[in-house]
């Protein structure tokens, strides 16, 4: 049998879209197919063989109608893209057998007819490829290894290398697109196949059948030229599913890692890492190609973020998953007495696990204890189709989820568990604890209803819009009075609060501005008050029917790969003003200037950075930095209209940065009255010049407040001062105790 390199067949083909450098870029089908043999052996050419193929839609763009010079008639009579393949085949090895050969390998021109084109249209449409398309070789890369001096492999075309090697050009009368290229790239194959390159053909590159599983270390060095993101994929999709979509790609072995979100549910996006720089970039033109009837969006990610959700370092997972080649399923709602005869039992002889209980991972705490999850492998497709039969089936008094799954969702589900991976832990009784802070200075918590709530926000709306939709009133809002509503993934939840100066006007821009459209949506605009805003940003639900609380008390996962918990030496004042839901550091104090410039929130201090608690449910949304129409440079500041912390001198005269929390010591005080508010702990600290907004009350996770404070102190020598002379000193009858933070 003759090798690879002795026979090839030169081939070529053009879409109904764009061809070239595009090619397969649009999603556009193939309507052209040229192809012919080269015998290397014996320098020998085949017939030039042409057929149109008929496409599903027949429609040309502009562009390929003048390419190609076809017309929707004269592929209306083609024959689809499967009959052209069988007849691809069949001349293919007629010539073959002619020839004395058994065995060809393709010859392109740039991978993008073989990966971008040929087998997404072929996967779409349910097609099975003949073998042959799974290796190839491009002449461009092989011209390559000839003159080494041409140039870069991307930037080498087929008419720069024709006139590098000084082959003539086609006669007019022969330059149909498709006939063209292909004798082309005949007469290079047989140019550096003669002396003086006695080339000899031998970059194969390769199409992987299936993706491959397996498990990703977090010490194993990712690129980060080889990963992308993928957005907005069906919530049921697995990783085959992603391989479908990038088929003709090659993905590296475990390298979809579909995303969770904090209630540890699929959330549409996945991390896909690919075997080099050429694939994702390959990759990359797929944007917006469409997975069944939805687009996915596909961008540029980072290795860092990949094994932020693939990597992972229990032994215990990395044992579960050596055994390759494996079909994965997860299940979740067990019970918590459900042992692993329990789940083989549920599972039946149909199903059988791979080496029965050495097949099955219990997903626990770190105590110990079930969390409900497990993962099964099974050895073979039928086994895990069965298994996925018995979805909702009861065990026990419980009925249990079934589906497909990944070695990265397993790595995902194992880190969100475990104490160190993903999450971070809370802090050690060590450490300075961590407050649970009121509203923020800048919202003034109260019933009175001068805010308004927009919701239904196009997702590309900036801050810009939200003032040129409120037209006239955006002269009525509170200085640092926007408020963009993020979701768990920084990204616009479609929610916005505005804080007015009065009720008055907040009414009037809830009646003026409903369901006014803001470009190709229409936005609801309605009345609140700050504690309303504030509950809602605690995980509430507010609407015209009222407001509903948060579900404070139910468990819930906290959002991954967040900041770890700084060490004590390094806990900063910033940190510490961190509430869980909105949490930003204490407005600063600029002094008072000709042109005094509103406070605004350091973008290093993310509302999610620092995670409170893991039994809470606030973290549904968090709020953007807050603006005011001023720094938005929408309007010139009116008299009048800056921030309160502008207005005040700093003390001691120092200039505090509008960019940064003011400096100074914190002091905690323990063992306050509830009802003591600051002006209580303003006369308590009566000769010290605190400003009112130096005191933070806390509240626990009820909503009620603690019994603690923070102040803060111009210096650690005044609050050293401070604790000193006024501890165990009564505050409406009850003693109370000071600490100095900074301890």
């Amino acid at each position: 049998m003759a090798s690879h390199s002795d026979t090839l067949v030169v081939f070529f083909g053009a879409t109904a879209g764009a061809n070239g450098g595009k090619l397969g870029s649009d999603e556009r089908e193939i309507i052209l197919l040229v192809w012919q043999i080269v015998d290397l052996h014996k320098k020998k050419v085949g017939k030039l063989q042409r057929r149109l193929v008929k496409p599903d839609s027949l429609e040309l763009t502009d562009q390929s109608k003048e390419e190609t010079g076809l017309s929707v008639d004269e592929l209306y009579k083609a024959e689809p893209l499967d009959k052209v393949l069988q007849q691809f085949q069949q001349s293919v090895s007629a010539e073959l057998k002619a020839l004395g050969r058994s065995s060809y390998t393709l010859c392109v021109d740039g991978p993008l007819i073989i990966r971008q084109a040929l087998h997404p249209e072929a996967s779409k449409k349910n097609l099975v490829l003949p073998e042959c398309f799974y290796t190839f070789v491009d002449v461009r890369k092989e011209f390559h290894k000839c003159c080494p001096n041409a140039g870069q492999v991307q930037d080498l075309t087929l008419p720069y290398i024709l006139e590098y090697v000084c082959i003539p050009e086609l006669p007019l009368s022969e330059q149909v697109m498709g006939l063209k290229e292909v004798r082309c790239m005949v007469q290079l194959c047989l140019h550096i196949l003669a002396e003086p390159y006695n080339h000899k053909f031998s970059c194969f590159e390769a199409v992987k059948y299936k993706l491959e599983s397996g498990a990703c270390s977090k010490t194993e060095p990712v690129d980060s030229e080889t990963v992308i993101r993928a957005r907005g994929l069906p919530w049921q999709s697995s990783d085959q599913d992603i391989a479908r979509f990038f088929k003709g790609l090659n993905i590296a072995k475990g390298g979809v890692a579909l995303c969770l979100n904090a209630q540890g549910r699929r959330n549409g996006e996945a991390l896909v890492r690919f075997i080099n720089q050429e694939h994702r970039d390959l990759a990359l033109e797929r944007h917006k190609h469409h997975m069944g009837s939805r687009y996915i969006e596909v961008y540029k990610a980072t290795g860092e973020e990949f094994l932020k959700i693939a990597g992972g370092t229990s032994n215990e997972v990395s044992q579960f998953l050596s055994k390759e080649n494996q079909v994965i399923i997860r299940m979740r709602g067990l019970p918590f007495t459900a042992s692993p005869q329990d789940v083989l039992t549920f599972l039946g002889a149909d199903s059988p696990a791979t080496d029965a209980s050495d097949g099955l991972l219990f997903v626990k705490y770190p105590d110990g204890r079930p969390t409900g999850d497990a993962f099964v492998l099974f050895s073979c497709e039928e086994y895990a189709l069965n298994a996925l039969k018995k979805h909702k089936q009861i065990l026990g008094k419980r009925y249990i989820e079934l589906f497909r799954s990944t070695a990265a969702e397993v790595q995902q589900v194992l880190n969100r568990y475990m104490s160190t991976p993903l999450i971070s832990t809370l802090p050690s009784s060590s450490m300075v604890p961590m407050p649970v802070l009121a509203t923020p200075p800048y919202l003034a918590t109260g019933s009175t209803r001068d805010c308004v709530r927009l919701r239904g926000l196009p997702y590309t709306a900036a801050i810009e819009d939200i003032l040129e939709f409120m037209g006239e009133y955006t002269i009525d809002i509170k200085p640092h009075g926007v408020h963009m509503v993020l979701n768990q993934q920084g990204r616009p939840s479609g929610d916005a609060f505005i804080q007015m100066r009065s009720a008055d006007r907040a009414f009037m821009v809830a009646q003026k501005c409903h369901k006014k459209m803001m470009k190709d949506r229409y936005v609801e605009v309605f009345q609140c008050s700050t504690e309303e805003m504030s509950f809602v940003l605690m995980g509430g639900t507010l609407n015209r029917s009222g407001l509903s609380p948060p579900p404070c008390k139910l468990p819930c996962l906290a959002p991954p790969a967040y900041a770890a918990f700084p060490s004590p030496a390094m806990l900063s004042e910033a940190a510490l003003y961190q509430p869980p839901l909105l949490a930003t550091p204490r407005t600063p104090q600029p002094p008072l200037s000709p042109h005094p410039t509103l406070a605004y929130y350091p973008p290093q201090h993310h509302p999610a950075q620092l995670y409170m608690n893991m039994n809470m449910n606030y973290t549904a949304y968090y709020p953007s930095p807050p603006v005011s129409p001023s720094t938005m440079s929408y309007f010139a500041s009116p008299p009048g209209s800056v921030a309160l912390a502008a207005q005040q001198p700093h003390a001691q005269g120092h200039v505090a940065s509008p960019m940064m929390p003011q400096h100074g010591a914190l002091v905690r005080m323990q063992g306050l009255p509830y009802n003591a508010g600051v002006k209580d702990i303003l006369s308590f600290f009566q000769g010290y010049q605190l400003q009112p907004d130096a005191v933070l009350l806390l509240y626990n996770f009820s909503g009620q407040r603690s019994g603690e404070a923070l102040i803060t102190f111009p210096s650690e020598e005044s609050a050293r001062r401070a604790v000193a002379e006024r501890a165990n000193h009564p505050l409406s009858g009850l003693p109370v105790r000071l600490l100095v933070c900074c301890d």
